[in-house]
């Protein structure tokens, strides 16, 4: 079966950036919803017409990935708002209650990635966000969605999930 929009597919692949660093491999094949919302536009795009046991190398700009890092979505929010036990790359869905930020998206993900002893510096930005990719996938197997699939526009994976926000795509 070829891959087209509303099917599942499932994936390797190895993720690196333009210097080469593995910044994630998939050994395990993992399903992925073509024309949902699982995979970012790019990939679905090269995925498409292909059958199982196809590989692609792909190179992803920014922009076409997790978008430009944006440095207005640094927050420097006060540290009594934070839990005890905060460290350096906890990530927490929206600010906290109280957040002095009150311009700040919501609905991102922020990435504790400074903390004083009176301040947390939250980034707001995909942490792949200004980097360019390589991405060598593997195409494992191809079906039919599921109506269930379809109508939640995911595969339910949880694993890679690509999200609107501020500044194009979030992952979780």
């Amino acid at each position: 079966m070829e891959i087209t929009p509303q099917c599942v597919v499932a994936l390797t692949w190895t993720l690196k950036d333009t210097l080469g660093e593995v910044l994630d491999e998939l050994s395990e094949p993992v399903e992925f919803l073509v024309g949902g919302g699982d995979l970012l536009t790019r990939i679905e795009q090269a995925l498409q017409g292909h059958e199982p046991g196809d590989t692609l190398d792909l190179h992803l700009e920014p922009e076409e990935a997790f978008g430009d890092y944006d440095e207005r979505l640094l927050y420097l929010e006060p540290r009594n708002l934070f839990p005890a036990e905060i460290e350096e790359g906890m990530t927490f869905e929206g600010l906290p209650a109280g957040a002095t930020a009150v311009d700040a998206p919501r609905d991102l993900l922020y990435t504790v990635t400074e903390i004083y002893p009176e301040h947390v510096v939250l980034d707001g930005n995909h942490p792949l966000a200004g980097i360019a990719l390589r991405l060598r996938v593997k195409v494992e197997a191809v079906r039919e969605a599921s109506e269930e699939e379809i109508g939640s526009g995911s595969t339910g994976s949880g694993f890679f999930k690509v999200a609107p926000s501020a500044n194009g795509h979030t992952l979780h």
